[in-house]
């Protein structure tokens, strides 16, 4: 399945996807709301550019419109498995967010690109459902006006089905220096990697099956090492895993899992000025890219 996928023509396309929303557009945050739009209308144009019809589920925002982006990627065949790929397109006021989280972003838009190429030559039983979530980062962070929350909520209002979610969150970065990767309490005990070269997978007990499923189709792919972390209690414990779009999901009962470079525990830029599109390894995100489109294939054939 590896061969289904041109790696160094995605590294190509996740950079021009990073130049687009950092350089281009920049600044994503709510004190930047024009950008914000720009950001949603170039995520929007590009499904249209690849052949999907994506929807604007618009909502208010301290008296303004943001909007969650959706598309359907239906690969056809009877009740098809149900998959969300979710990433929020806000970045955090006064950064262009780079690796949080245009990566998530271009990594997301990139697994659809190449799986609407791929549905033309291989049977697919699969709808992927694609989500760009407006607002992540504070000041709508925890508050029912982030855009996982608002998608999750009124899903599970409408009884929408869903065989599991996947977030990307910070995507990225990656260290070589020994100790440059850290964890959170008590995990540091644990024999994890020291390096930060590997891709993270975070699931809640109830997606333990889920979480499994992605973890085995990644080892899969030899050029990007990959760790699991399942957490009891949805992360309760452990406040840090809880830090993006999938706790949304946990919370209303959907199996979910968080996709990540471990964010502030391996990336010295978190929140800063200085997370910038040339601090990424674009190598590694075409790799991961691989990965999901290998890990939908699997599922799409079963």
């Amino acid at each position: 399945m590896s061969d289904m996928l041109d790696l160094q023509a995605t590294e190509t396309n996740l950079r021009n996807h990073l130049e687009a929303l950092t350089r281009t557009i920049g600044e994503r945050s709510v004190a930047t709301l024009w950008n914000h739009r720009r950001s949603a209308e170039y995520i929007d144009a590009f499904h249209r550019q690849i052949g999907f019809e994506p929807r604007r589920e618009s909502y208010k925002f301290r008296g303004e419109e943001v909007a969650n982006i959706v598309a359907d990627l239906n690969c056809g065949g009877m009740d098809p498995k149900i998959f969300l790929l979710g990433a929020h397109y806000d970045s955090v006021k006064g950064t262009v967010g780079a690796d949080d989280n245009a990566s998530g972003v271009a990594v997301q838009l990139e697994v659809a690109r190449v799986l609407a190429e791929l549905k033309e030559n291989v049977p697919l039983h699969l709808t992927l459902r694609l989500v760009s979530f407006a607002l992540e980062e504070p000041p709508a962070y925890a508050t029912r006006f982030m855009g996982s929350r608002v998608y999750a909520r009124k899903a599970k209002a409408e009884g929408e089905r869903l065989d599991g979610m996947i977030c990307l969150e910070m995507v990225g970065y990656t260290c070589s220096e020994p100790g440059c990767q850290a964890y959170p309490f008590p995990l540091m005990f644990r024999n994890y990697p020291k390096t930060g070269d590997y891709i993270g997978i975070v699931g809640n007990y109830r997606s333990r099956k889920f979480t499994r499923a992605l973890f085995d189709a990644f080892k899969k792919n030899e050029d990007l090492p990959v760790i699991k972390l399942t957490i009891p209690w949805s992360g309760y414990l452990l406040p840090s895993v809880r830090l993006s779009d999938h706790a949304s999901f946990w919370d209303r009962g959907y199996k979910a899992v968080m996709i990540t470079d471990t964010a502030f525990y391996r990336n010295p830029h978190y929140h800063r000025r200085s997370d910038t599109m040339d601090k990424l390894d674009y190598g590694f995100m075409a790799r991961l890219v691989q990965s999901l489109v290998m890990f939908f294939v699997e599922q799409g054939r079963r």
